[in-house]
């Protein structure tokens, strides 16, 4: 007999893949907070990758927050150099996480692109 995912595991499975509009909670979470930091977009857009260095986040979270960064025009410079400024602090250990797990969201960014091209 197959198993038929259940409404709570297809959500838990959509946001493992980065969708957090399967949960309204965690949307509604980030509702307000560009507008109440006071930060321009693009030094907001680099504090939530510094932030995603500390906690050592998913790929799917570094895929969608380069993806928003890439949108606001935030270089790849920009970015290592946030890498840079926050290793004293957090430790080369967790840059070098971060490293690799842009690579892994890049990379899942190229395989997005491909199925969405073959479609």
């Amino acid at each position: 007999m197959e198993h038929q995912p259940t409404s709570s595991e297809q959500r838990l499975q959509g946001l493992a893949a980065g969708d957090l509009n399967v949960i309204d909670t965690l949307v509604r979470m980030h509702e307000g907070t560009f507008q109440a930091s006071g930060l321009d977009a693009a030094t907001y857009q680099l504090v939530r990758i510094a932030a995603l260095a500390t906690i050592d986040g998913s790929p799917m979270s570094w895929l969608a927050n380069l993806g928003m960064a890439g949108d606001l025009g935030v270089s790849a410079d920009q970015i290592l150099g946030t890498l840079i400024a926050i290793a004293p602090m957090v430790g080369t250990v967790r840059v070098v996480s971060a490293a690799g797990k842009i690579a892994r969201a890049l990379d899942l960014d190229a395989e997005f692109d491909e199925e969405e091209s073959e479609d």
